[in-house]
Protein backbone atom coordinates (compact mmCIF):
# COMPACT_ATOMS: atom_id res chain seq x y z
CA UNK A 1 0.00 0.00 0.00
CA UNK A 2 1.45 3.78 -0.88
CA UNK A 3 1.53 6.39 1.23
CA UNK A 4 -0.79 8.18 -0.45
CA UNK A 5 -3.61 5.46 -0.43
CA UNK A 6 -2.80 5.53 3.02
CA UNK A 7 -5.25 7.70 4.99
CA UNK A 8 -3.22 8.39 8.29
CA UNK A 9 0.56 7.45 6.92
CA UNK A 10 2.25 8.96 10.02
CA UNK A 11 0.49 6.79 12.30
CA UNK A 12 0.24 3.95 10.11
CA UNK A 13 4.56 3.83 9.48
CA UNK A 14 5.73 3.57 13.20
CA UNK A 15 2.66 0.82 13.82
CA UNK A 16 3.78 -1.31 10.37
CA UNK A 17 7.57 -0.83 12.41
CA UNK A 18 6.35 -1.65 15.67
CA UNK A 19 4.47 -4.46 14.44
CA UNK A 20 7.77 -6.06 12.39
CA UNK A 21 9.72 -5.57 15.48
CA UNK A 22 7.25 -6.94 17.66
CA UNK A 23 6.93 -10.33 15.11
CA UNK A 24 10.60 -10.08 15.59
CA UNK A 25 10.55 -10.43 19.10
CA UNK A 26 8.75 -13.34 18.89
CA UNK A 27 10.55 -15.08 16.54
CA UNK A 28 13.90 -14.88 19.08
CA UNK A 29 11.56 -16.19 22.17
CA UNK A 30 10.49 -19.12 19.94
CA UNK A 31 14.79 -19.71 19.16
CA UNK A 32 15.22 -19.80 22.75
CA UNK A 33 12.73 -21.49 24.00
CA UNK A 34 14.84 -24.31 21.67
CA UNK A 35 16.67 -26.84 23.98
CA UNK A 36 20.25 -26.66 22.74
CA UNK A 37 20.29 -29.81 21.12
CA UNK A 38 17.75 -29.08 18.75
CA UNK A 39 19.37 -25.54 18.28
CA UNK A 40 23.24 -27.37 17.43
CA UNK A 41 21.15 -29.77 15.61
CA UNK A 42 19.24 -26.63 13.31
CA UNK A 43 23.32 -24.87 12.90
CA UNK A 44 24.57 -28.34 11.61
CA UNK A 45 21.94 -28.99 9.15
CA UNK A 46 22.29 -25.27 8.06
CA UNK A 47 26.54 -25.85 8.03
CA UNK A 48 26.64 -22.78 10.19
CA UNK A 49 28.09 -22.59 13.71
CA UNK A 50 25.18 -22.23 15.99
CA UNK A 51 26.94 -19.18 17.53
CA UNK A 52 26.29 -17.72 13.87
CA UNK A 53 22.96 -18.98 13.85
CA UNK A 54 22.37 -17.08 17.08
CA UNK A 55 23.46 -14.29 16.01
CA UNK A 56 22.26 -14.60 12.33
CA UNK A 57 18.66 -14.59 13.99
CA UNK A 58 18.89 -11.30 16.21
CA UNK A 59 20.24 -9.58 13.32
CA UNK A 60 16.61 -10.26 11.86
CA UNK A 61 15.73 -10.59 7.75
CA UNK A 62 17.16 -7.97 7.02
CA UNK A 63 20.61 -7.87 8.26
CA UNK A 64 22.37 -8.43 4.55
CA UNK A 65 20.48 -6.23 2.61
CA UNK A 66 23.17 -4.49 1.30
CA UNK A 67 25.08 -7.55 -0.33
CA UNK A 68 22.56 -7.40 -3.67
CA UNK A 69 23.47 -3.16 -3.64
CA UNK A 70 26.90 -3.96 -3.11
CA UNK A 71 27.13 -6.80 -5.65
CA UNK A 72 25.00 -4.02 -8.32
CA UNK A 73 27.66 -0.93 -7.86
CA UNK A 74 30.46 -3.55 -8.42
CA UNK A 75 29.09 -4.82 -11.71
CA UNK A 76 28.18 -8.55 -10.37
CA UNK A 77 24.72 -10.18 -11.19
CA UNK A 78 23.77 -11.45 -7.88
CA UNK A 79 21.60 -13.71 -9.88
CA UNK A 80 23.98 -14.95 -11.94
CA UNK A 81 26.18 -15.84 -8.90
CA UNK A 82 23.39 -17.44 -6.80
CA UNK A 83 23.05 -20.09 -9.91
CA UNK A 84 26.81 -20.72 -10.11
CA UNK A 85 27.95 -20.52 -6.92
CA UNK A 86 24.69 -20.67 -4.79
CA UNK A 87 26.88 -21.27 -1.23
CA UNK A 88 29.37 -18.85 -2.09
CA UNK A 89 26.52 -16.33 -2.19
CA UNK A 90 25.05 -17.85 1.15
CA UNK A 91 27.99 -17.18 2.92
CA UNK A 92 28.72 -14.35 1.78
CA UNK A 93 25.09 -13.18 2.82
CA UNK A 94 26.44 -14.62 6.22
CA UNK A 95 29.21 -12.38 6.73
CA UNK A 96 27.70 -9.51 5.58
CA UNK A 97 24.93 -9.98 7.97
CA UNK A 98 27.17 -10.50 11.26
CA UNK A 99 29.20 -7.00 9.95
CA UNK A 100 30.04 -4.26 12.15
CA UNK A 101 30.61 -1.76 9.64
CA UNK A 102 26.96 -1.35 8.46
CA UNK A 103 26.66 2.65 8.80
CA UNK A 104 29.45 2.95 6.52
CA UNK A 105 28.55 0.45 3.73
CA UNK A 106 25.50 2.33 3.88
CA UNK A 107 26.55 5.45 3.57
CA UNK A 108 29.02 4.28 0.55
CA UNK A 109 26.40 2.65 -0.86
CA UNK A 110 23.79 5.80 -0.84
CA UNK A 111 26.67 7.90 -2.09
CA UNK A 112 27.75 5.34 -4.91
CA UNK A 113 31.41 5.47 -3.73
CA UNK A 114 31.12 1.34 -2.42
CA UNK A 115 32.78 -0.07 -5.18
CA UNK A 116 36.21 2.45 -4.56
CA UNK A 117 36.12 1.88 -0.57
CA UNK A 118 34.66 -1.69 0.17
CA UNK A 119 38.22 -2.53 1.02
CA UNK A 120 38.76 -1.27 3.80
CA UNK A 121 35.84 -2.21 6.18
CA UNK A 122 34.04 -5.15 4.22
CA UNK A 123 34.29 -8.65 5.42
CA UNK A 124 33.28 -9.58 1.60
CA UNK A 125 36.11 -7.82 -0.08
CA UNK A 126 38.70 -10.85 -0.60
CA UNK A 127 35.77 -12.41 -1.78
CA UNK A 128 34.43 -9.82 -3.92
CA UNK A 129 37.60 -9.04 -5.25
CA UNK A 130 38.57 -12.91 -6.46
CA UNK A 131 35.19 -12.58 -8.36
CA UNK A 132 36.12 -9.52 -10.00
CA UNK A 133 39.19 -11.06 -11.09
CA UNK A 134 38.31 -14.12 -12.01
CA UNK A 135 34.90 -13.09 -13.36
CA UNK A 136 33.32 -15.83 -11.81
CA UNK A 137 29.53 -13.81 -11.85
CA UNK A 138 28.33 -12.91 -15.17
CA UNK A 139 28.14 -8.92 -15.42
Amino acid sequence: MSTASRPYPIVQDPIESFASWLKHRRELNEMRQLDRADFDRIANDLRIAPDDLEELVRHGKHAADELPKMLEQLGINAVGLGRAQPLLLRDMERVCSLCNHKGQCDRDLADGIAAENYHGYCGNASTLESLDRADVAPR
